[in-house]
């Protein structure tokens, strides 16, 4: 029996718009009028139209399900629906992990109102960055923009972070402009999950106990050392020693009728003693 594509789409419960995409695949091939120029199914069309939806149910991918209406030995079938689950565990092992980094990015969020101007010890995981700036001006080199598209696509693992650093103590002694860049961070932890490639691009700063706080800057602000003095002051006031670079991250930007601020956490790095008690 024919049917015109309006009643075929409607005894399968499919648009017009689909079948259209299906027969450009070869999956389903309709009678032309020669006189009309309609398009009319019939009956076989149906049940290959619906073995092609039952592959996609699995989430095949349309150029495979095209194939396999073509030629469809027992064992490609087989192949193409283990293939599917294997596709399909790997995708709910990221949802799972993307679950747990928004998680842990609300438990870290919940933390702000505390954290805010009040120096606590903390111990500080290892990560790997890529520098992406001088001070606030972007650097343009060849060689990092593969990485930093790859590093794009893992938000939110990978964030916004900062690296100041501190030469012969001269973050704790106040001597001149602060040299500070900013690039892309990633936990060594998320690395080992997410299974990323790292290369002689990619900076790396070992886990660290610090002294830690949240500060609240302009948006379009420099770095500058007056903006967590009052953390040098700490680590001053108690002969902590400054044990390498500081580092940090942004936590979000609050946007408002009055303009923009950032929240960003900073990470002093001190040599440990054993009266440090960690966070």
């Amino acid at each position: 029996m024919k049917y015109s594509i309006g009643e075929f789409a409607s005894i399968l419960g499919v648009t017009a718009d689909t079948l259209r995409l299906y027969e450009k695949h070869d999956i389903v091939r309709p009678m032309k009028d020669q006189h009309n120029n309609y398009r009319y199914f019939n009956d076989l069309d149906a049940r290959n139209l619906l073995t092609s939806r039952w592959y996609r149910s699995m989430q095949i991918p349309l150029q495979d399900v095209a194939g396999l209406i073509k030629d469809a030995p027992c064992e490609q079938v087989m192949e193409s629906i283990a293939a599917a689950g294997m596709q399909l565990e790997e995708e709910i092992r990221r949802s799972r992990l993307l679950l747990g980094k928004i998680q842990e990015i609300q438990a870290e969020l919940a933390q702000v109102s505390a954290s805010l101007y009040t120096c606590k010890m903390k111990q500080v995981p290892g990560m790997y960055r890529i520098q992406q700036t001088d001070k606030n001006h972007l650097l343009q080199k060849e060689d990092l923009k593969d990485t930093v598209q790859a590093w794009m696509e893992l938000l939110p693992f990978t964030f916004y972070s900062f690296r100041v650093e501190n030469k012969a103590g001269e973050c704790a002694c106040g001597l001149g402009d602060l040299e500070y860049s900013w690039g892309l961070g990633l936990l060594a932890e998320d690395q080992v999950k997410l299974g990323v490639n790292l290369n002689d691009s990619v900076e790396v700063l070992e886990p660290a106990t610090c002294i830690s706080a949240v500060i609240v800057s302009g948006h379009e602000d420099y770095l500058e050392r007056g903006a967590f003095g009052f953390m040098l002051e700490y680590v001053q006031a108690r002969n902590y020693k400054i044990s390498g670079d500081i580092s940090g991250k942004i936590l979000f930007t609050e946007r408002t009728g009055n303009g923009s601020k950032t929240y960003l956490e900073i990470n002093i790095p001190v040599e440990p003693e054993e009266a440090f008690t960690l966070l």
